[in-house]
């Protein structure tokens, strides 16, 4: 019977006096929360640098229409990561207007040079034009 005289000798100390002793400990730890959270949310991110981007007009002479083409060409721009689109024109030629890098456009360039199997490319011209902005290549009709 000694252990339950000894807790009615301990007194504990009321309730009301526990919670003032762990409050500001509470309180503490919540507004460094606040604080930490405050601090990443607000921070300003590093502003991404983006990469050079060039707008070009090409057409395309020569026997390159009924050959697939335009298809061809949307699936190399497509992997080349270039936006723009790709269509017949009634002379007989092939209109692509391409936005990306500059690396990017000129191996889609080469690759226009060369066509898909079946074309016969007589000439590409280029012409530089102001880029836009399009996030997508599509083949217009």
């Amino acid at each position: 019977m000694g252990h339950a005289d000894d807790s009615r000798r301990m007194q504990s100390p009321p309730l009301g006096r526990l919670f003032d002793d762990l409050l500001p400990m509470a309180r503490r730890t919540r507004s460094r929360a606040e604080t930490i959270a405050r601090r990443f949310i607000t921070r300003s991110q590093p502003t991404r640098v983006q990469p050079f981007v060039e707008r070009w007009r090409l057409i395309i002479q020569g026997r390159v229409q009924g050959v697939g083409f335009r298809s061809a060409c949307s699936r190399r721009a497509l992997d080349l990561g270039v936006k723009g689109w790709v269509r017949n024109l009634r002379d007989g030629s092939v209109e692509v207007e391409v936005e990306g890098t500059p690396r990017a456009i000129a191996e889609l360039r080469a690759w226009c040079e060369q066509g898909p199997p079946g074309a016969q490319v007589r000439s590409v011209r280029p012409s530089q034009m102001p880029a836009t902005g399009n996030d997508w290549f599509e083949v217009r009709y």
